[in-house]
């Protein structure tokens, strides 16, 4: 009886050594898994991208490439913050990033059906040269007819041979990137994410205020008092706000313009944020002597008490018939 004792315990012991590493292995394996940069990770990266077949210059981070492309006065170079999976960079670029770390530098190619698609014969199309202003009746003018973007290829009487695919269309695309630091700072992931959308930088800063709000609270159907009437309620909750001082850039920016709600909602998302507040500063300069001059030197205050309007006209020499005539 005692042999066979000792044989069941040394199988034990047996079988737990061989199932003791493999679990360990299988927990490294899932850390490995989990290491480096992944979705939801706010990042600083720098980057050119460039076509593959002609070396044509797509997208830059890099001042000094933009200086040297002739570009540098198409808006501001500078590395980007990108939300790593949220479709801020081509799929095939965010598939490279991940799993690396700060400091990594990479190089991916991204195919023509990925970037901009292939170019498509059908999309050049002829069209009445009557859609076409004439200052653009030139070979390689860009041009928009229906609503659709479109390069002129050539114009002949009154016909004009148009192409409508994406000036890229076909080519594969190459990024060279640097990944230069995490960003964990809500302010900065702000900042990083309107000046990527908007490409201008801003004035903000963030503040936790106490703010009302007002829900309706169905009743209990448990209620004996049978009182089935919803109750509105009003509590002082604590936001987190992005406070953004609005400029004329802002005003007059295009994707501001048609995507506010779209990029404010992807803040509100990706951030610790709980509601943007854009405040128009109005501080007065150059507001005084316009001012006075539209209402008299009277400072905007009104027609004091003690002034007889009638004298005062005709010391100012002014017909008041022919004002009162040009009102009407």
């Amino acid at each position: 009886m005692s042999d066979e004792s000792d044989e069941v315990e040394e199988t034990e012991a047996v079988d737990e050594a061989v199932t003791e590493p493999e679990t360990e292995e299988e927990e490294s394996s899932e850390e490995a898994e989990v290491e480096g940069l992944q979705d939801g990770d706010f990042v600083r990266i720098a980057y050119t991208a460039r076509t593959v077949e002609d070396d044509q210059l797509v997208d830059t981070t890099d001042e000094e490439v933009a200086e040297e492309e002739g570009v540098a006065d198409q808006g501001e170079f500078s590395p980007r913050v990108i939300v790593l999976g949220e479709g801020h960079l081509f799929a095939a670029v965010e598939d490279d990033i991940r799993g690396k770390e700060v400091g990594d530098t990479g190089s991916v190619v991204v195919t023509a059906e990925e970037a901009f698609g292939t170019y498509d014969e059908s999309e050049v199309r002829t069209v009445s040269a009557d859609k076409i202003g004439e200052d653009d009746r030139f070979p390689g003018a860009r041009v928009q007819i229906d609503g659709q973007q479109g390069v002129l290829e050539t114009i002949i009487g009154g016909r004009a041979r148009v192409d409508f695919n994406h000036p890229l269309a076909g080519e594969d695309i190459e990024y060279e990137y640097e990944l230069l630091e995490e960003v964990d700072d809500d302010l900065e992931q702000a900042r990083g994410l309107l000046n990527m959308f908007l490409d201008i930088d801003l004035e903000m800063w963030i503040e936790d205020d106490e703010v009302e709000e007002t829900r309706v609270e169905e009743p209990d159907e448990d209620d004996e008092d049978g009182d089935d009437e919803p109750e509105t309620v009003t509590e002082t909750v604590e936001k987190r706000t992005l406070y953004v001082e609005s400029t004329p850039q802002l005003s007059m920016n295009q994707q501001w313009m048609m995507q506010k709600q779209q990029i404010a909602q992807q803040l509100v998302d990706l951030t610790d944020i709980d509601r943007i507040l854009i405040q128009e500063v109005l501080d007065g300069a150059g507001m005084g002597m316009g001012m006075g001059g539209m209402m008299g030197g009277m400072g905007g205050g009104g027609v004091p008490d003690d002034v007889d309007i009638e004298e005062a006209l005709e010391e100012a020499d002014i017909d008041a018939d022919e004002i009162a005539e040009e009102l009407e």
